[in-house]
């Protein structure tokens, strides 16, 4: 199973932007030395993330990076232009000697929609036929006039889940990876997503989860603070002690504890999911930077663990 970690930039607890990215390249530096297989970069605009353009965060990344893939998390493809996607995207490809993904996604947050022009009520018209441009183009590039042609060939496009069945489905008949978020609920509510996936000829499968590895007293309050804030804007209702515990448990979505709590409940999904990949969100709300290289670190030895025991 690859494992890795993805962020979103958060810009909270008195960080800087320019702050924020100085941490976010120290954070893949240290995820590609421990042996973490992907480092994905998510796409907001707002003040609250510093990451508008993941294309240009991970072209920094490739430069100083060696082995690690590098992917967007998610690109809000509903509100951009396909060309320029593939174009963004091969240049990253062409610096980190064919290391790219796009993880295509409609977004869970629109303020991308507005700002760029575009209507709300077209959100699944808009990603439907942008998605099929981009495919099309990443066949052959040149062949339509869009250069960089990028090193690997075609450009790997991976589609981003939540909780629509129709995207699993739409993923899996166009025979894309899918990263399946499960951000809250029990992980087992999920299954005929990636039942619906296959069964439409999908394969290759990413569980997206936050997670944290260490004390899990050090995560719950940036976790909670950064999940209430948000829940004021959509309606949840705040986050407490009882409920992070609740995510804890093996049949929880959130992937939080030692090294062997964090393997087992890995290991408890890949048995629902059979999955291929495992991404960890760490970097939430007012999370210390510190403590994020800690539990990459020691993330590092959960992929060792994890890849020893299902072979």
């Amino acid at each position: 199973m690859e494992i890795g970690v993805y962020t979103f930039a958060d810009v909270r607890g008195g960080v800087t932007p320019q702050e924020r990215f100085a941490q976010l390249l120290d954070e893949a530096d240290l995820a590609d030395r421990v042996g973490l297989d992907v480092f994905g970069v998510g796409e907001h605009h707002r003040a609250d993330f510093a990451v508008s353009a993941p294309a240009v965060a991970l072209a920094a990344i490739a430069s100083r990076t060696t082995r690690i893939r590098l992917t967007s998390a998610v690109t809000v493809l509903s509100s951009d232009d396909p060309v320029r996607v593939h174009q963004q995207f091969a240049e990253v490809d062409l610096i980190s000697g064919g290391r790219a993904e796009i993880m295509a996604g409609r977004g869970s947050f629109i303020e991308s929609f507005p700002l760029f022009g575009y209507d709300l009520q077209q959100y699944d018209e808009l990603f439907a036929t942008k998605l099929a441009a981009l495919l099309q183009l990443r066949e052959d590039p040149a062949a339509r006039g869009v250069y960089p042609v990028p090193v690997q060939r075609p450009l790997p496009v991976w589609i981003a889940v939540g909780g629509n069945p129709q995207s699993a489905l739409r993923a899996g008949s166009l025979g894309l990876p899918m990263a399946l978020a499960i951000i809250g609920g029990m992980p087992e509510r999920f299954v005929p997503f990636a039942e619906t996936f296959r069964s439409a000829g999908g394969t290759t499968l990413s569980i997206n989860s936050h997670g944290y590895v260490g004390d899990a007293d050090d995560f719950f309050e940036p976790y909670a603070e950064m999940m209430t804030t948000i829940g004021r804007e959509r309606g949840w209702p705040p986050t407490t002690r009882q409920d992070f515990d609740a995510l804890r448990t093996r049949r929880g979505a959130l992937v939080v504890g030692d090294v062997d709590e964090v393997v087992e409940k890995i290991l408890f999904q890949h048995e629902l999911f059979g999955h291929d990949r495992f991404l960890m969100q760490t970097a939430v709300g007012t999370m210390p930077h510190d403590k994020v290289l800690a539990s990459i670190e020691l993330l590092g030895e959960v992929r060792e663990r994890v890849n020893r025991t299902i072979g």
